[in-house]
Protein backbone atom coordinates (compact mmCIF):
# COMPACT_ATOMS: atom_id res chain seq x y z
CA UNK A 1 0.00 0.00 0.00
CA UNK A 2 1.32 3.71 -1.10
CA UNK A 3 2.00 5.56 2.20
CA UNK A 4 -0.33 8.58 2.69
CA UNK A 5 1.94 11.58 2.27
CA UNK A 6 0.47 13.20 5.45
CA UNK A 7 1.80 10.33 7.57
CA UNK A 8 5.39 11.96 6.21
CA UNK A 9 7.24 14.02 8.89
CA UNK A 10 9.20 16.46 6.87
CA UNK A 11 7.49 19.33 5.35
CA UNK A 12 9.18 18.79 2.34
CA UNK A 13 7.27 15.51 1.72
CA UNK A 14 3.71 16.86 2.65
CA UNK A 15 2.73 20.51 3.05
CA UNK A 16 5.09 21.41 -0.03
CA UNK A 17 5.01 18.21 -2.19
CA UNK A 18 1.16 18.87 -2.05
CA UNK A 19 2.08 22.38 -3.10
CA UNK A 20 4.04 21.70 -5.81
CA UNK A 21 3.69 18.27 -6.92
CA UNK A 22 4.99 18.73 -9.85
CA UNK A 23 7.83 20.11 -9.00
CA UNK A 24 8.40 17.86 -6.58
CA UNK A 25 8.46 14.86 -8.58
CA UNK A 26 10.63 16.16 -10.76
CA UNK A 27 12.93 17.07 -8.24
CA UNK A 28 12.22 12.85 -6.73
CA UNK A 29 14.12 11.82 -9.69
CA UNK A 30 17.75 13.16 -8.67
CA UNK A 31 17.62 13.96 -4.56
CA UNK A 32 14.88 10.85 -3.61
CA UNK A 33 15.99 7.99 -1.58
CA UNK A 34 15.13 6.02 -5.11
CA UNK A 35 17.83 7.96 -6.95
CA UNK A 36 20.46 7.21 -4.40
CA UNK A 37 19.74 3.02 -5.52
CA UNK A 38 19.72 4.14 -9.39
CA UNK A 39 22.81 6.41 -9.47
CA UNK A 40 24.68 4.09 -7.32
CA UNK A 41 23.67 1.07 -9.48
CA UNK A 42 24.59 3.26 -12.37
CA UNK A 43 28.32 3.47 -10.70
CA UNK A 44 28.46 -0.16 -10.43
CA UNK A 45 27.42 -0.49 -13.81
CA UNK A 46 29.95 1.80 -15.32
CA UNK A 47 32.94 -0.15 -13.84
CA UNK A 48 31.50 -3.76 -15.40
CA UNK A 49 31.13 -2.05 -18.41
CA UNK A 50 34.94 -0.68 -18.48
CA UNK A 51 36.07 -4.15 -17.49
CA UNK A 52 34.69 -5.97 -20.73
CA UNK A 53 36.24 -2.91 -22.54
CA UNK A 54 39.21 -3.79 -20.92
CA UNK A 55 39.21 -7.75 -21.59
CA UNK A 56 38.53 -8.43 -17.98
CA UNK A 57 35.08 -8.88 -17.58
CA UNK A 58 33.03 -11.30 -19.73
CA UNK A 59 32.14 -10.37 -23.33
CA UNK A 60 28.13 -9.46 -22.80
CA UNK A 61 28.84 -7.93 -19.44
CA UNK A 62 27.56 -4.65 -20.24
CA UNK A 63 24.13 -5.48 -21.76
CA UNK A 64 23.59 -7.86 -18.65
CA UNK A 65 24.27 -4.61 -16.21
CA UNK A 66 22.69 -2.13 -18.18
CA UNK A 67 19.72 -4.06 -18.03
CA UNK A 68 20.18 -5.03 -14.17
CA UNK A 69 20.35 -1.13 -13.56
CA UNK A 70 16.82 -0.80 -14.83
CA UNK A 71 15.24 -4.03 -13.01
CA UNK A 72 16.54 -4.25 -9.69
CA UNK A 73 13.91 -2.68 -7.68
CA UNK A 74 15.13 -0.34 -4.79
CA UNK A 75 13.05 -2.00 -2.04
CA UNK A 76 14.94 -5.33 -2.36
CA UNK A 77 18.36 -3.53 -1.85
CA UNK A 78 16.90 -1.63 1.47
CA UNK A 79 15.71 -5.37 2.34
CA UNK A 80 19.25 -6.40 1.72
CA UNK A 81 20.54 -3.80 3.45
CA UNK A 82 18.66 -5.09 6.84
CA UNK A 83 20.53 -8.53 6.83
CA UNK A 84 24.74 -6.60 5.53
CA UNK A 85 23.91 -3.68 7.55
CA UNK A 86 25.90 -2.12 4.72
CA UNK A 87 24.67 -0.37 1.90
CA UNK A 88 26.64 -0.97 -0.54
CA UNK A 89 27.35 -4.12 0.00
CA UNK A 90 23.48 -4.86 0.05
CA UNK A 91 23.52 -3.25 -3.46
CA UNK A 92 26.17 -5.41 -4.94
CA UNK A 93 24.41 -8.44 -3.65
CA UNK A 94 21.08 -7.73 -5.44
CA UNK A 95 22.57 -6.63 -8.87
CA UNK A 96 24.51 -9.91 -8.81
CA UNK A 97 20.97 -11.76 -8.67
CA UNK A 98 20.26 -9.68 -12.00
CA UNK A 99 23.52 -10.77 -14.19
CA UNK A 100 24.80 -14.04 -14.80
CA UNK A 101 27.07 -15.89 -12.35
CA UNK A 102 30.00 -15.14 -14.90
CA UNK A 103 29.40 -11.59 -14.89
CA UNK A 104 28.94 -11.10 -11.15
CA UNK A 105 32.56 -11.16 -9.74
CA UNK A 106 33.04 -8.19 -11.75
CA UNK A 107 29.74 -5.95 -9.78
CA UNK A 108 32.21 -3.12 -7.60
CA UNK A 109 36.16 -5.38 -8.30
CA UNK A 110 38.59 -3.58 -7.00
CA UNK A 111 35.98 -0.28 -5.72
CA UNK A 112 35.29 0.92 -2.35
CA UNK A 113 32.00 1.69 -0.97
CA UNK A 114 32.74 5.83 -0.92
CA UNK A 115 33.80 4.94 -4.98
CA UNK A 116 30.00 4.73 -5.46
CA UNK A 117 28.00 6.28 -2.90
CA UNK A 118 30.90 9.71 -3.64
CA UNK A 119 30.72 9.31 -7.36
CA UNK A 120 26.82 8.82 -7.38
CA UNK A 121 26.29 11.96 -5.04
CA UNK A 122 28.21 14.20 -7.54
CA UNK A 123 26.24 12.73 -10.64
CA UNK A 124 22.97 13.17 -8.35
CA UNK A 125 23.80 16.79 -8.15
CA UNK A 126 24.88 17.19 -11.20
CA UNK A 127 22.22 16.19 -13.12
CA UNK A 128 19.42 17.58 -10.93
CA UNK A 129 21.12 20.88 -11.33
CA UNK A 130 20.98 20.70 -14.89
CA UNK A 131 17.99 19.00 -15.31
CA UNK A 132 16.18 21.14 -12.78
CA UNK A 133 17.46 23.98 -10.85
CA UNK A 134 19.47 25.66 -12.91
CA UNK A 135 16.57 26.02 -15.77
CA UNK A 136 14.60 27.32 -13.09
CA UNK A 137 17.02 29.88 -11.71
CA UNK A 138 17.22 31.06 -15.22
CA UNK A 139 13.46 31.32 -15.71
CA UNK A 140 13.41 33.64 -12.62
CA UNK A 141 16.54 35.75 -14.11
CA UNK A 142 13.93 36.10 -17.39
CA UNK A 143 11.26 37.37 -15.01
CA UNK A 144 13.51 39.72 -13.10
CA UNK A 145 15.27 41.12 -16.58
CA UNK A 146 11.88 41.34 -18.06
CA UNK A 147 10.33 43.64 -14.79
CA UNK A 148 13.47 45.27 -15.50
CA UNK A 149 13.27 46.24 -19.09
CA UNK A 150 9.59 46.98 -18.78
CA UNK A 151 9.92 49.76 -15.46
CA UNK A 152 13.53 51.10 -16.74
CA UNK A 153 12.13 54.60 -17.01
CA UNK A 154 9.32 53.98 -13.89
CA UNK A 155 10.33 56.64 -11.27
CA UNK A 156 10.47 55.45 -7.60
CA UNK A 157 12.08 57.46 -4.59
CA UNK A 158 15.51 55.61 -3.38
CA UNK A 159 15.59 54.09 -0.20
CA UNK A 160 18.49 53.88 2.43
CA UNK A 161 18.22 53.21 6.20
CA UNK A 162 14.18 52.96 5.70
CA UNK A 163 14.41 57.12 5.15
CA UNK A 164 13.66 58.34 1.56
CA UNK A 165 16.98 59.15 -0.63
CA UNK A 166 17.11 60.51 -3.63
CA UNK A 167 14.76 58.99 -6.98
CA UNK A 168 15.79 55.59 -9.29
CA UNK A 169 13.95 53.69 -11.38
CA UNK A 170 12.10 50.72 -10.70
CA UNK A 171 13.51 48.75 -13.54
CA UNK A 172 17.34 49.53 -11.91
CA UNK A 173 15.83 47.87 -8.46
CA UNK A 174 15.21 44.62 -10.47
CA UNK A 175 18.27 45.15 -12.51
CA UNK A 176 19.91 44.91 -9.16
CA UNK A 177 18.46 41.86 -8.16
CA UNK A 178 18.95 40.09 -11.31
CA UNK A 179 22.44 41.30 -11.20
CA UNK A 180 23.27 39.65 -7.86
CA UNK A 181 21.29 36.52 -8.48
CA UNK A 182 23.13 35.80 -11.94
CA UNK A 183 26.27 36.58 -10.12
CA UNK A 184 25.29 33.51 -7.48
CA UNK A 185 24.11 31.73 -10.55
CA UNK A 186 27.52 31.73 -12.43
CA UNK A 187 28.92 30.48 -8.84
CA UNK A 188 26.33 27.53 -9.32
CA UNK A 189 26.96 27.06 -13.23
CA UNK A 190 30.83 26.79 -11.86
CA UNK A 191 30.57 24.36 -8.55
CA UNK A 192 28.33 22.05 -10.45
CA UNK A 193 31.10 21.68 -13.44
CA UNK A 194 33.66 21.28 -10.80
CA UNK A 195 31.84 18.15 -9.43
CA UNK A 196 34.59 15.14 -9.15
CA UNK A 197 34.26 11.29 -9.33
CA UNK A 198 36.70 8.85 -8.22
CA UNK A 199 37.34 4.97 -8.63
CA UNK A 200 40.48 4.86 -6.46
CA UNK A 201 39.71 2.11 -3.66
CA UNK A 202 39.88 2.13 -0.19
CA UNK A 203 42.20 4.53 0.59
CA UNK A 204 42.83 6.59 -2.60
CA UNK A 205 45.42 5.23 -3.91
CA UNK A 206 44.58 2.51 -6.34
CA UNK A 207 46.05 -0.29 -4.43
CA UNK A 208 42.94 -2.84 -5.25
CA UNK A 209 43.26 -1.59 -9.32
CA UNK A 210 46.71 -1.54 -9.37
CA UNK A 211 46.54 -5.60 -8.90
CA UNK A 212 44.60 -5.44 -12.44
CA UNK A 213 45.43 -2.35 -14.12
CA UNK A 214 48.88 -1.46 -15.46
CA UNK A 215 47.37 2.32 -15.49
CA UNK A 216 44.66 2.00 -12.52
CA UNK A 217 44.41 6.33 -13.04
CA UNK A 218 43.64 5.65 -16.60
CA UNK A 219 40.92 2.63 -15.57
CA UNK A 220 39.72 5.60 -13.18
CA UNK A 221 39.39 7.93 -15.68
CA UNK A 222 37.72 5.81 -18.05
CA UNK A 223 34.78 4.36 -15.84
CA UNK A 224 34.09 8.56 -14.37
CA UNK A 225 34.54 9.17 -18.71
CA UNK A 226 31.55 6.84 -19.20
CA UNK A 227 29.13 9.11 -16.73
CA UNK A 228 30.76 12.54 -18.08
CA UNK A 229 32.63 13.01 -15.02
CA UNK A 230 36.11 13.45 -14.03
CA UNK A 231 38.51 12.43 -11.13
CA UNK A 232 39.38 14.53 -8.56
CA UNK A 233 43.11 14.75 -8.83
CA UNK A 234 43.67 13.72 -5.22
CA UNK A 235 41.24 10.99 -3.15
CA UNK A 236 41.54 9.13 -0.19
CA UNK A 237 38.45 6.94 0.57
CA UNK A 238 36.70 9.93 0.07
CA UNK A 239 36.25 12.31 -2.85
CA UNK A 240 37.76 16.63 -1.54
CA UNK A 241 34.62 17.64 0.36
CA UNK A 242 35.36 21.03 -0.86
CA UNK A 243 33.50 19.99 -4.17
CA UNK A 244 30.05 19.92 -2.88
CA UNK A 245 31.41 22.53 -0.24
CA UNK A 246 31.26 24.88 -3.17
CA UNK A 247 28.20 23.91 -4.56
CA UNK A 248 26.20 24.22 -1.68
CA UNK A 249 27.68 27.70 -0.39
CA UNK A 250 26.51 28.97 -3.74
CA UNK A 251 23.32 27.33 -3.33
CA UNK A 252 23.25 29.02 0.07
CA UNK A 253 24.37 32.87 -1.05
CA UNK A 254 22.15 32.63 -3.68
CA UNK A 255 18.85 31.76 -1.05
CA UNK A 256 20.28 34.77 0.23
CA UNK A 257 19.54 36.95 -2.77
CA UNK A 258 15.88 35.12 -3.45
CA UNK A 259 15.18 36.44 0.67
CA UNK A 260 16.29 40.02 -0.20
CA UNK A 261 13.57 40.33 -3.05
CA UNK A 262 11.32 38.66 -1.16
CA UNK A 263 11.79 40.97 2.07
CA UNK A 264 11.99 44.27 -0.20
CA UNK A 265 8.40 42.94 -2.05
CA UNK A 266 6.57 42.19 1.49
CA UNK A 267 8.10 46.05 2.82
CA UNK A 268 7.38 47.75 -0.45
CA UNK A 269 3.28 46.27 -0.21
CA UNK A 270 3.18 47.68 3.03
CA UNK A 271 0.26 50.18 3.50
CA UNK A 272 2.02 53.38 4.23
CA UNK A 273 4.13 52.24 0.79
CA UNK A 274 2.37 50.30 -1.40
CA UNK A 275 4.06 50.56 -4.16
CA UNK A 276 4.03 47.00 -5.32
CA UNK A 277 0.94 44.81 -5.10
CA UNK A 278 -0.03 41.29 -6.47
CA UNK A 279 -2.84 39.56 -8.04
CA UNK A 280 -4.80 37.30 -6.08
CA UNK A 281 -6.18 34.12 -7.06
CA UNK A 282 -9.98 32.98 -7.41
CA UNK A 283 -10.82 32.07 -3.79
CA UNK A 284 -7.86 33.58 -2.25
CA UNK A 285 -8.00 34.49 1.27
CA UNK A 286 -5.80 37.13 2.99
CA UNK A 287 -6.52 36.55 6.66
CA UNK A 288 -8.95 34.45 8.72
CA UNK A 289 -10.76 37.21 10.48
CA UNK A 290 -9.98 40.39 8.53
CA UNK A 291 -11.99 39.77 4.83
CA UNK A 292 -10.34 43.09 3.52
CA UNK A 293 -6.58 42.27 3.49
CA UNK A 294 -3.95 40.51 1.30
CA UNK A 295 -0.75 39.49 2.86
CA UNK A 296 1.96 38.89 0.77
CA UNK A 297 2.74 35.45 2.62
CA UNK A 298 4.30 34.01 -0.66
CA UNK A 299 6.98 36.34 -0.41
CA UNK A 300 7.16 35.94 3.47
CA UNK A 301 7.71 31.74 2.87
CA UNK A 302 10.64 32.78 0.46
CA UNK A 303 11.90 34.30 3.43
CA UNK A 304 10.97 31.64 6.29
CA UNK A 305 12.33 29.18 4.08
CA UNK A 306 15.75 30.67 4.00
CA UNK A 307 15.89 31.40 7.27
CA UNK A 308 15.50 27.62 7.92
CA UNK A 309 17.89 26.41 5.73
CA UNK A 310 20.77 28.83 5.36
CA UNK A 311 22.09 27.90 8.61
CA UNK A 312 22.65 24.19 7.23
CA UNK A 313 25.66 25.49 5.61
CA UNK A 314 27.90 25.05 9.07
CA UNK A 315 26.86 21.72 8.45
CA UNK A 316 28.29 21.31 5.39
CA UNK A 317 31.51 23.05 6.74
CA UNK A 318 31.90 20.30 9.41
CA UNK A 319 31.81 17.82 7.05
CA UNK A 320 35.17 18.93 5.76
CA UNK A 321 36.68 17.33 8.45
CA UNK A 322 36.79 13.51 8.43
CA UNK A 323 39.34 11.61 10.51
CA UNK A 324 42.27 9.27 8.92
CA UNK A 325 41.08 9.91 5.76
CA UNK A 326 37.35 8.91 6.40
CA UNK A 327 35.13 8.13 9.65
CA UNK A 328 31.08 8.14 9.70
CA UNK A 329 30.52 11.73 11.29
CA UNK A 330 29.03 13.02 7.71
CA UNK A 331 27.20 9.91 6.93
CA UNK A 332 23.91 10.68 8.08
CA UNK A 333 24.38 14.85 7.89
CA UNK A 334 25.12 14.49 4.27
CA UNK A 335 22.01 13.02 3.37
CA UNK A 336 20.19 16.00 4.24
CA UNK A 337 21.77 18.19 1.68
CA UNK A 338 19.33 17.55 -0.86
CA UNK A 339 16.61 19.24 1.55
CA UNK A 340 18.85 22.39 1.37
CA UNK A 341 18.48 21.84 -2.69
CA UNK A 342 15.17 21.23 -2.45
CA UNK A 343 13.83 24.14 -0.78
CA UNK A 344 16.17 26.24 -2.53
CA UNK A 345 14.48 25.00 -6.07
CA UNK A 346 10.77 25.73 -4.04
CA UNK A 347 11.64 28.59 -3.31
CA UNK A 348 12.92 30.18 -6.65
CA UNK A 349 9.78 28.93 -8.51
CA UNK A 350 7.54 29.94 -5.95
CA UNK A 351 9.34 33.01 -6.26
CA UNK A 352 9.40 33.34 -10.43
CA UNK A 353 5.63 33.14 -10.13
CA UNK A 354 4.81 35.80 -7.57
CA UNK A 355 7.23 38.42 -9.57
CA UNK A 356 4.74 37.38 -12.77
CA UNK A 357 1.60 38.50 -10.67
CA UNK A 358 3.37 41.77 -9.53
CA UNK A 359 1.24 44.55 -9.95
CA UNK A 360 3.30 48.28 -10.00
CA UNK A 361 1.01 51.20 -8.51
CA UNK A 362 2.38 54.05 -10.36
CA UNK A 363 -0.40 56.22 -8.81
CA UNK A 364 1.34 55.16 -4.99
CA UNK A 365 4.90 55.64 -6.49
CA UNK A 366 4.61 59.15 -7.48
CA UNK A 367 3.00 59.75 -4.24
CA UNK A 368 5.55 58.62 -2.63
CA UNK A 369 7.77 60.34 -4.80
CA UNK A 370 6.51 63.69 -3.74
CA UNK A 371 5.68 63.38 -0.06
CA UNK A 372 9.59 65.06 1.06
CA UNK A 373 8.05 67.85 -1.53
CA UNK A 374 11.38 67.34 -3.69
CA UNK A 375 13.69 67.41 -0.50
CA UNK A 376 15.59 64.72 -2.39
CA UNK A 377 16.65 68.03 -4.48
CA UNK A 378 18.61 68.90 -1.58
CA UNK A 379 21.67 66.34 -3.09
CA UNK A 380 21.85 67.53 -6.41
CA UNK A 381 22.00 71.39 -4.95
CA UNK A 382 24.60 70.91 -2.60
CA UNK A 383 26.61 69.50 -5.69
CA UNK A 384 25.92 72.05 -7.87
CA UNK A 385 26.58 74.57 -5.61
CA UNK A 386 29.77 73.43 -4.58
CA UNK A 387 30.89 72.70 -7.94
CA UNK A 388 30.86 76.75 -8.48
CA UNK A 389 33.46 77.23 -5.63
CA UNK A 390 31.31 77.36 -2.52
CA UNK A 391 33.30 76.29 0.34
CA UNK A 392 29.72 76.12 2.84
CA UNK A 393 27.44 74.07 0.64
CA UNK A 394 26.38 71.38 2.57
CA UNK A 395 25.87 73.53 5.26
CA UNK A 396 23.93 76.08 3.57
CA UNK A 397 21.91 73.15 1.75
CA UNK A 398 21.13 71.68 5.20
CA UNK A 399 19.81 75.22 6.55
CA UNK A 400 17.66 75.85 3.46
CA UNK A 401 16.05 72.11 3.59
CA UNK A 402 15.49 72.62 7.32
CA UNK A 403 13.44 75.73 6.97
CA UNK A 404 11.29 74.24 4.64
CA UNK A 405 10.45 71.34 6.48
CA UNK A 406 10.11 73.45 9.41
CA UNK A 407 7.56 76.24 8.28
CA UNK A 408 6.32 74.10 5.62
CA UNK A 409 7.71 76.14 2.42
CA UNK A 410 8.75 75.50 -1.07
CA UNK A 411 12.16 74.63 -1.28
CA UNK A 412 12.40 75.82 -4.56
CA UNK A 413 10.40 79.67 -3.05
CA UNK A 414 13.59 79.80 -0.53
CA UNK A 415 16.66 79.31 -3.10
CA UNK A 416 14.81 81.83 -5.54
CA UNK A 417 14.77 84.23 -2.48
CA UNK A 418 18.58 83.84 -0.92
CA UNK A 419 21.45 85.65 -3.05
CA UNK A 420 23.56 82.41 -1.81
CA UNK A 421 22.48 79.94 -4.61
CA UNK A 422 22.32 82.79 -7.28
CA UNK A 423 24.59 80.69 -9.17
CA UNK A 424 22.99 77.94 -9.67
CA UNK A 425 19.27 79.10 -9.90
CA UNK A 426 19.64 80.10 -13.83
CA UNK A 427 21.92 76.89 -14.56
CA UNK A 428 19.89 74.84 -16.91
CA UNK A 429 20.65 71.29 -14.96
CA UNK A 430 18.79 73.02 -12.09
CA UNK A 431 15.72 74.62 -14.25
CA UNK A 432 15.40 71.04 -15.42
CA UNK A 433 15.40 69.36 -11.85
CA UNK A 434 12.86 72.61 -11.02
CA UNK A 435 10.38 71.78 -13.47
CA UNK A 436 10.51 68.15 -12.73
CA UNK A 437 12.40 66.96 -9.84
CA UNK A 438 11.50 63.14 -11.17
CA UNK A 439 14.09 63.88 -13.89
CA UNK A 440 16.65 63.46 -11.38
CA UNK A 441 17.44 59.77 -11.40
CA UNK A 442 20.71 59.46 -12.71
CA UNK A 443 21.39 56.96 -15.22
CA UNK A 444 18.99 54.49 -13.31
CA UNK A 445 17.07 53.97 -17.10
CA UNK A 446 20.68 53.44 -18.97
CA UNK A 447 21.66 51.58 -16.17
CA UNK A 448 18.74 49.39 -16.23
CA UNK A 449 18.82 48.42 -19.75
CA UNK A 450 22.43 47.85 -20.21
CA UNK A 451 22.69 45.33 -17.17
CA UNK A 452 19.35 43.52 -18.72
CA UNK A 453 21.34 43.03 -21.60
CA UNK A 454 24.32 41.93 -20.20
CA UNK A 455 22.68 39.16 -18.18
CA UNK A 456 20.46 37.83 -21.43
CA UNK A 457 23.77 37.52 -23.08
CA UNK A 458 24.80 35.25 -19.98
CA UNK A 459 22.01 33.23 -19.25
CA UNK A 460 21.54 32.37 -23.07
CA UNK A 461 25.09 30.59 -22.42
CA UNK A 462 24.08 28.92 -19.57
CA UNK A 463 20.86 27.79 -21.46
CA UNK A 464 22.99 26.13 -24.14
CA UNK A 465 25.12 24.37 -20.90
CA UNK A 466 22.02 22.63 -19.55
CA UNK A 467 20.75 22.12 -23.15
CA UNK A 468 23.57 20.47 -24.22
CA UNK A 469 23.79 18.17 -21.63
CA UNK A 470 22.71 14.56 -21.25
CA UNK A 471 22.60 13.34 -17.98
CA UNK A 472 24.39 9.63 -16.38
CA UNK A 473 21.29 7.42 -17.03
CA UNK A 474 20.80 8.24 -20.67
CA UNK A 475 24.85 7.98 -21.26
CA UNK A 476 24.76 4.52 -19.48
CA UNK A 477 21.18 3.48 -21.57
Amino acid sequence: MERDIFSNISPLDTRYYKSNRELMDTLSIYFSENSVIRYEAVVEAAIVIVMEKYGLAPEGSAEQIRKACKEIPPEEVYEEEEKTRHNIRALVNVMQRYVDEEVAPYIHLSATSEDITGTAGALRMRDGFYKVVIPKAVELMEVLLDIADREAGTVQIGRTHGQHAVPITVGYLFSGYADRFGERLLKLSEAVKDLKGKMSGAVGAYNASSLLFNDPRKFEEDVLARLNLKPARFSSQIIEPEYILDLIHAVVSAFGVLAQVSDDMRNLQRSEIGEFGERFEKGQVGSSTMPHKRNPWNFEHVKSMWKEFTPRILTRYYDQISEHQRDLTNSASSRFIVEIVTAFTLSIDRLTKQLKKIVVDYQKLNENLSLSGGMFLAEPLYILLASKGVKNAHELVKEITQRAEKEGLSIFDLIREDSNFNKIVSLDAWKNLEKNPANYTGKSKERAQEISKIWKHKIAEIKKDCEGYREALEILH
